[in-house]
């Protein structure tokens, strides 16, 4: 494959020290939350960055599959991903990650939101990068009204 767009970014001071990208477009305070230990200060966590890539790049990928599959392009009209990241530990020190993708989209129904995801989840780089590593719940929210 053709490398098209590499990101870097550094990381300081650990889960309470700040991250920032090559081209400073990025420069954010970390912050350990409360139910791991910290003080659930100010700044984000790895956990929501990870979280706010993986919903953007899969609602992109998203543009793909229902090409694909036939739909017309207004079908994903009004459509969000919600990606939660789940942290998960099994002491003393055995840690892991889970997801679950949340797709509303008004402009389709059920079973059709149900294909374009399966379809989705095997175009998404983000969803490539965590098969077999990472367990991913697909869901379909109903239909509601865009924020």
């Amino acid at each position: 494959m053709d490398r098209l767009y590499t990101a870097e970014a550094t990381a300081y001071g650990f889960r309470t020290g700040a991250v920032v990208t090559s081209d400073e477009r990025l420069d954010l305070a970390l912050s350990r939350p409360a139910s791991m230990g910290g003080d659930d200060g100010p700044g984000t966590n790895p956990e929501q960055l990870f979280a706010a890539g993986y919903a953007a790049c899969f609602h992109s990928a998203m543009r793909y599959a229902v090409k694909e599959l036939g739909l017309p392009s207004r079908a994903l009209d009004g459509s969000h991903v919600t990606a939660r990241v789940h942290f998960l530990n099994e002491p003393p020190l055995d840690f892991g990650l889970a997801v679950e993708l949340e797709l509303t989209a008004p402009g389709l129904d059920a079973e059709q939101a149900g294909v374009v995801m399966e379809r989705t989840h095997r175009i998404c780089p983000y969803s490539k990068a965590t098969s077999g590593n990472v367990d991913v719940q697909l869901l379909v929210a109903e239909a509601s009204p865009t924020p």
